[in-house]
């Protein structure tokens, strides 16, 4: 039987359905590689952005506010001048990191393939 997650920014997921729930904590185009990133330890804004080039400066502040109300990274900040604000994994994201690694495995045996077969017309869709 399902019932319904009570959890801010999970509205109408039942509890049935943890693929969807996972999909959304991680899914979309940079949640999952902010978390592979952070897999090595606390980064900076700057330094997460520089290891990863095609994201804009707004998309990775608003990727960076939905793990964190997500739950799965903290923002920790240093009371120095000037201020100092770090994002790291906490217990909740550490768990991610074999879901994380497997998909990097996944996507490097993928890539793998591609270049080492041609692709087939019947693979093709349009």
């Amino acid at each position: 039987m399902d019932t319904q997650v009570n959890q801010p920014g999970f509205a109408g997921l039942r509890t049935g359905d943890s693929v969807e729930t996972t999909v959304h904590i991680v899914g979309g185009k940079w949640k999952g590689v902010i978390l592979y990133h952070l897999i090595e330890g606390e980064l900076r804004f700057n330094q997460i952005r520089r290891r990863i080039p095609g994201i804009t400066q707004r998309m990775l502040t608003l990727q960076l506010r939905d793990l964190e109300k997500s739950g799965v990274l903290d923002r920790v900040v240093y009371q120095e001048t000037p201020p100092r604000v770090g994002y790291r994994l906490n217990a909740l994201g550490r768990t991610l990191i074999p879901l994380i690694t497997m998909m990097k495995e996944w996507g490097d045996s993928y890539r793998g393939q591609l270049s080492a077969e041609p692709i087939q017309p019947s693979v093709l869709v349009e």
